[in-house]
């Protein structure tokens, strides 16, 4: 999503221009009557200019009538609601939100069982951070303003902490706001005074004498427009908080405004140059430190190695609006710490393998393909990244990278994917693997055996028999995972596991193109993390099986063969050969910024697409406008292959179908001719935020922390309230979960995404899905796919990839959530698949979506904006079935309505809409009206009453000229 700008207001007004036109018409004619009457009879006159009047006043009541019921009638729609959130439903969702920060954040660090705080009472919290924490981030994922929000010194005081008040003012006065990101203008500074500020105020003497135990809060925020920065330098400050932008808003770029923290060779996850020697002064200052890290995005912490004073640390991404509550409990023993992280965490980000290949990369070779907005204000040219990294994302390559003594391990990770500490210990028995009919099954035993009651995850993981140079694949992955009730000492839980066989395949792109399970041993182990195996066992495939055209996988429609070869390019990929032997080459920065002429030649967008290009002369026109009497509402629960579908279809007109794609901007339009009722849809990836009411929902934590709870039951708690909310909302359509990869620290949304591994965010999506849909609630997951940089999404950006590492990373989540969650609706990308848009790529919106993991439902793009590409007539012929757009664009509306090629695109489109809406709650019989929305019969009352003053008014002007006219002629008697 992309936010609202002065763009839309130009564009809403160009939809409305026919109506102004005629307005001004209107008003003009009034006018010149008025002028061309100047000279009559006085009587005359007067009776002339009242009737002229009340013409224009009924000539702009039917103008403004058509507008309403026109161009502006999804808007209307829109800001209509009055839907309300009632008080046990906003009570079970701060109950939730807190449970999932009690059990998503992370304990990395506790020497000498410090913590909890058993006799400390006292604690001065140190770092600016600690008194404008990071609730969660910017753009379509932010949470709702008009709720309070928990901070981090309140957790603590909940928790019966007394906090250094000195400190905090200390902090208040120094600055009292979050530097701005946003969409347009980005401030990166990390606010923290100077020493000499420290000292100036004497606050470190005053904390020694108000408790010897400190905390130190480091935070990153992040958004969505803006990726995080690689480099903390620029060379010129270019940022304004205000007076640019498209709304006199924030605009431009600026580091930090402190010329100390300014440093090329550091990145933004990098602790500060100030925040260092506030570390470094606290450490020496205080016998006990502990460390809060509270940013969605995995920071460097060798920090925390360097100081015997610094003796815990906690990791607590965006914790939503009530769930810092947690960390005071967790600091005070009330809570046992159970989360585990949902990411890699390494010493040195510049040294992973993608860092050369995320940003901005121009294509050198296609300027006549670039674009500029309605404005003037954005230059887009065709850019690409290439993810030389293939497989080895995170933790894959970590594991394999050591098992192949490619790395010193330790040196290099410093906490490992699903590294959590606990103030408990557990043993974990790994029993006996069965096979039958295809499920892997095999039981767990957790027993707490230390001395406070707690969870634990069970984690498991397999390692695939690899050759030299032949199918890519990683020593560690995990297939499932488990969490277990909450257990008392000495308390014990049986776990039973099963996965698939079939979920240790891995897909061929060379040789062939489709799944295989190669023969060999696979050990199945269940880990405390990534890097450390509690117990295994070998489970051993005797013969290759090859999931080819003939043999798809059991929870395939059709095979998984290869539809995405185009999207490899021609960048070298990372290849565990020979001991990662090509790493240097692979992971090199780009020298190519020349798209191939062949490519160059197919490639597409508006400025050559035309869809009469395409049009298939064999196809055979629809029927269109038929009165067979059926309504939607006969075919709920109708099977999607029933014939009864084609007969509504028959009924629709190609206006009605084109309406309905081209203005499905956070709702999809009423039919009046087969009685379908408008619906809303609502934005918000942790919360549901309805933008042109106002109303939403308090803000759950971070898709990165609910990732870390690895708790499937508080996942689908969370879909639970977001579906109960949604409800009473009075909408129907969720724009969540995102489910793209953290495939880099720096990606700016990756506080909207759960993870770097697509089977923990896939199946903690799955379950949201899953539980939202059982209120009536379809949610689109989004953003279908590769969407995981923000540099440039919408300029254009080629993404490039094998197509393994797009199926086994990139699709997962959305696989599952097709699979197990029972997704119903999918928002596209901005960015392209190797040259496809990801709202026109028919091997992946069709194609896989589709007819590999039977998805049954529509499709929406991202925000439409022209944007050079987008374009409605190649979207629904490629997969995508609905524009999220509120008015006319330009591009969202068809322009071809009358090829057979044209209608049937349409056709198919509107069928998937309309299958979605009809088994979603609008249809359900406490939810289901027929009636007039809100707006329109305030409509009907104005009109009314305004006809009524009208008539009167005209009554009168008679009656008084007819008046004068006897007078006049009694006089000439």
């Amino acid at each position: 999503m992309v936010s609202f700008s002065v763009g839309d207001v130009i564009n809403v007004l160009n939809s409305c221009k026919p109506q102004l036109i005629a307005l001004a018409v209107i008003i003009v004619m009034a006018l010149i009557v008025i002028i061309a009457c100047s000279k009559v009879e006085k009587r005359k006159k007067a009776l002339i200019c009242k009737e002229d009047l009340i013409a224009m006043g009924l000539g702009i009541t039917i103008v403004i009538n058509l507008i309403c019921t026109g161009p502006m009638r999804t808007l209307l729609n829109l800001v209509s609601g009055d839907g309300t959130i009632s008080e046990d439903s906003m009570n079970n969702a701060i109950n939730a939100n807190v449970q999932m920060a009690e059990e998503g954040m992370v304990l990395l660090k506790n020497e000498d069982n410090t913590l909890p705080l058993k006799d400390t009472k006292k604690l001065n919290v140190f770092g600016w951070s600690s008194t404008n924490p990071v609730y969660s981030g910017t753009g379509a994922g932010s949470i709702n303003d008009n709720y309070d929000k928990v901070s981090i010194l309140e957790g603590l005081k909940k928790a019966g902490f007394e906090v250094n008040q000195e400190i905090a003012d200390f902090y208040v006065n120094f600055k009292d706001t979050r530097p701005i990101i946003d969409y347009w203008g980005q401030d990166w500074t990390v606010p923290e005074p100077s020493m000499d500020e420290y000292d100036q105020a004497d606050i470190f003497n005053k904390a020694k004498a108000f408790s010897d135990v400190a905390v130190v809060v480091l935070a990153r925020s992040g958004g969505e427009g803006a990726d995080l920065p690689t480099s903390y330098y620029v060379e010129e400050d270019t940022f304004k908080a205000s007076g640019g932008g498209l709304w006199g808003g924030a605009e431009g770029l600026r580091m930090s405004e402190y010329a100390e923290d300014l440093d090329e060779s550091k990145t933004y996850l990098e602790p500060t140059t100030r925040e260092l020697q506030m570390i470094d002064r606290v450490a020496k200052e205080f016998s006990t430190v502990i460390v809060v890290i509270n940013s969605a995005n995995t920071m460097e912490l060798g920090v925390l190695d360097q100081y015997d004073s610094v003796k815990a640390a906690i990791y607590t991404p965006g914790a939503g609006q009530a769930g810092f509550t947690a960390l005071g409990k967790i600091l005070n023993g009330e809570v046992n710490p159970s989360g585990k992280t949902a990411d890699t965490f390494v010493y040195d980000l510049t040294k992973t393998p993608y860092f050369n290949n995320i940003g901005l990369f121009t294509y050198e070779n296609m300027k006549q393909y670039g674009h500029i907005d309605d404005l003037g204000l954005v230059d887009m040219y065709p850019s690409f990244v290439n993810y030389v990294e293939n497989i080895y994302v995170g933790y894959k390559y970590y594991e394999t990278a050591a098992k192949e003594n490619f790395i010193d391990y330790d040196s290099t990770v410093q906490y490992p994917f699903g590294y959590g500490l606990s103030y408990t210990t557990f043993s974990q028995k790994m029993g006996d693997i069965s096979e039958e009919n295809g499920i892997v099954s095999f039981e767990v035993t957790v027993q707490n055996t230390g001395d406070v009651a707690g969870k634990d995850v069970v984690e498991v993981f397999f390692d695939p028999p690899y050759t030299n140079g032949g199918i890519e694949k990683a020593s560690a992955n995990l297939v499932e995972f488990a969490k277990t009730d909450m257990l008392k000492p000495g308390e014990s839980q049986v776990l039973t596991i099963s996965f698939a066989v079939e979920d240790m395949a891995s897909f061929d792109a060379k040789v062939n193109k489709c799944y295989v399970l190669e023969s060999g041993d696979y050990t199945i182990s269940i880990n405390a993390d990534s890097h450390n195996v509690i117990d295994s066992r070998v489970y051993t495939v005797q013969n290759d099986t090859v999931y080819s055209e003939d043999n798809a996988r059991s929870s395939d429609q059709t095979a998984a063969v290869t539809q995405l070869e185009f999207a490899e390019g021609n960048a070298e990929y990372l290849s565990r050969a020979d001991g990662f032997a090509n790493y240097e080459k692979a992971t090199a920065a780009p020298s190519d910024y020349m798209l191939p002429e062949q490519e160059k030649e197919a490639f597409l967008n508006n400025s050559n697409y035309d869809p009469r290009d395409y049009n298939d002369e064999n196809d055979e026109m629809p029927v269109t406008g038929a009165k067979n009497g059926i309504v939607l509402e006969d075919l709920k629960n109708v099977d999607y292959d029933d014939e009864k579908w084609e007969q509504l279809l028959d009924e629709l007109t190609v206006d009605e179908m084109n309406t309905l794609i081209a203005t499905g901007g956070y709702q999809t339009a009423a039919i009046e001719s087969i009685e379908k009722s408008s619906t809303v849809d609502c934005d918000g990836a942790a919360a549901i935020n309805n933008n042109f009411t106002g109303q939403g929902s308090i803000g759950f934590p971070s898709e990165v922390m609910l990732a870390c709870t690895w708790n499937k039951e508080l996942a689908a708690t969370f879909g639970d309230n977001i579906g109960e909310m949604a409800d009473e909302m009075g909408v129907t359509g969720w724009y969540a979960p995102s489910m793209n990869m953290h495939r880099t620290a720096f990606g700016g949304r990756n506080f909207e995404y759960y993870s770097e591994d697509g089977v923990l965010a896939g199946k903690m999506a799955a379950k949201a899905v899953e539980a939202a849909k059982k209120h009536g609630v379809y949610a689109y997951i989004k953003h279908f796919a590769l969407n995981d940089q923000e540099t440039n999404r919408y300029g254009q950006l080629c993404t490039w990839s094998t197509e393994q590492a797009i199926r086994e990373i990139y699709l997962k989540p959305f696989e599952l959530a097709v699979k197990d969650g029972g997704a119903d609706a999918v928002m596209s990308s901005y960015n392209h698949i190797g040259t496809l848009p990801g709202c026109a790529c028919a091997p992946l919106d069709l194609t896989i979506l589709r007819d590999e993991w039977g998805f049954r439902g529509m499709v929406l793009t991202d925000y439409f904006v022209d944007f050079g590409f987008m374009d409605s007539d190649r979207a629904i012929r490629n997969g995508v079935d609905i524009m999220l757009a509120d008015y006319d664009t330009g591009t969202n509306y068809l322009t071809d309505t009358t090829s057979a090629t044209a209608v049937k695109a349409m056709r198919q489109a509107t069928k998937n809409i309309l299958y979605t809406v009809v088994n979603s709650r609008v249809y359900e019989d406490h939810t289901f009206d027929r009636g007039l929305d809100t707006w329109q019969k305030v409509l009907i009352g104005v009109d009314a009453l305004v006809l009524i003053l009208f008539a009167v008014a005209e009554i009168r002007t008679v009656q008084k000229y007819r008046k004068s006219d006897l007078q006049n002629e009694a006089e000439q008697k």
